[in-house]
């Protein structure tokens, strides 16, 4: 199970307006190339974001739904390959002071990605989410505060 964190020098406020605005995923998320909401109501349960993670020539689409959520504290979702399986996300915000600490912890759920997962694909899976982390942080401090407010 890779678990990680990152310090967020906003409010957990201010983070979850990030996780909130689908159109901010492809800056953050490290994997997909864009993301589409398809459904109006992000990151409300069951809600959906369609995206395309693509290696040279090959592409290959998914689908991430919100499993659960408690708006400004924790995000759970379900990232789901067709053919790979499906995958638990769970971010939580935890206020620091007036900053953030966000953790990640994710795990396969379903199908190969679960029967293959290894102490390689785990390590894998840690530097995905340093790289994620570091990324969403920039995101969320680079936010202009009336934006965040909101």
């Amino acid at each position: 199970m890779a678990v990680r964190h990152q310090l967020i020098h906003r409010s957990p406020r201010a983070t979850w307006a990030v996780f909130a605005d689908p159109t901010l995923y492809g800056k953050w998320v490290v994997g997909p190339s864009e993301s589409t909401p398809l459904d109006d109501t992000w990151p409300a349960l069951g809600s959906r974001l369609r995206y395309t993670v693509r290696l040279g020539p090959w592409s290959v689409e998914g689908v991430t739904t919100v499993r659960h959520q408690e708006a400004g504290r924790e995000l759970e979702l379900e990232a789901s390959f067709k053919s790979a399986g499906t995958a638990r996300i769970l971010l939580q915000l935890r206020p620091w002071g007036e900053e953030t600490l966000v953790v990640c912890d994710e795990h396969p759920l379903r199908g190969p990605g679960g029967v293959l997962h290894n102490p390689v694909s785990e390590a894998a899976l840690q530097l995905r989410h340093r790289g994620m982390l570091a990324r969403l942080a920039r995101v969320v401090e680079e936010q202009p505060a009336e934006v965040l407010r909101a």
